[in-house]
């Protein structure tokens, strides 16, 4: 990761370097190839209706949002019930931004559920933004209500939650991010420290986050036997030696042909790897201030 990415200046602002750090580690995430069913360099995966440039232009048009989103949390200083609302309102804007700049295609829902609170809750001491604090701010927020909010919004994520009876973004959200913090951004840490490349170790923890999670993309697309197949095909390449390994290489090819067969897309796994990578960034700040 080049320290160009991650530079901050005073003149710059918080919520503005922290909207840039939320949409390139969207941007990261879109990139990152080969990833089982999912939009990448190569194609399309599970999808007809969604392709990288698409996924980009929507990544970059939810800048705004998440500038707001930050300054709103910085004003507040604290997680309130009036944040919540403020962010729950900002919210639903970015995803009416999201709308217009992909034409009606839902590609950052989820995201912007993810990643809105995640910045939220680095922005209230940006200094001290670790990744477990960072996640636990954001709970807080998550788990107070949002009196504007619709009771029900039809999306296929709320649907999959209710038909499965799965926690979903909102539970990960509440329960303080466990597939990123205990397993995304560990692996993530564990492949880069035995020398695999940037790429590898960002697949790993894609992995990770996919072998743990109830992913509601998944389940809403192919059901429950779809979703532990895909599971216990990414808990495989990770016990294979991961995607920098021959066997595992092979391995991860096998998931992505099972996850075409059977026309699941892991979108949830994709949000959580874009939340590791956003707070992989703030780590490296705490870490190496001097890079800033």
């Amino acid at each position: 990761m080049a320290a160009l990415d991650l530079a901050f200046s005073p003149a710059q602002g918080g919520s503005t370097w922290l909207a840039a750090q939320a949409v390139g580690a969207l941007l990261d995430e879109v990139r990152l190839t080969p990833k089982p069913g999912l939009v990448d360099r190569r194609g399309r995966g599970a999808h007809t209706d969604l392709d990288l440039d698409l996924m980009c232009r929507s990544a970059r048009a939810l800048t705004p949002a998440f500038a707001e989103m930050a300054e709103a949390a910085c004003a507040a200083g604290a997680p309130t019930l009036a944040l919540r609302e403020s962010l729950g309102r900002l919210g639903r804007e970015a995803e009416a931004a999201m709308m217009k700049a992909t034409q009606g295609i839902n590609t950052h829902r989820g995201a912007i559920w993810a990643m809105g609170l995640l910045v939220a809750g680095a922005a209230m001491d940006l200094e001290a933004a670790s990744p477990a604090r960072t996640a636990r701010l954001a709970a807080t927020i998550a788990q107070l209500p949002d009196r504007h909010a619709p009771r029900v919004t039809g999306n296929k994520g709320e649907r999959a939650c209710r038909d499965f009876g799965v926690a979903g973004a909102r539970g990960q959200a509440q329960a303080g991010f466990p597939q990123v913090i205990e397993r995304g951004l560990p692996e993530l840490q564990r492949s880069r420290s035995r020398g695999d490349s940037e790429t590898a170790s960002r697949l790993n923890a894609l992995l990770a986050i996919l072998s743990g999670l109830d992913d509601t993309c998944v389940l809403s697309r192919a059901g429950p036997a779809a979703l532990r197949a895909l599971q216990d095909d990414a808990a495989a390449v990770l016990a294979g030696g991961g995607v920098a390994s021959l066997t595992g290489r092979r391995l991860l090819h096998q998931l992505d042909a099972r996850a075409l067969a059977l026309n699941a897309s892991p979108g949830g796994a994709a949000d959580l790897l874009a939340a590791t990578l956003f707070l992989d960034r703030l780590d490296l700040r705490v870490r190496r201030p001097s890079l800033f």
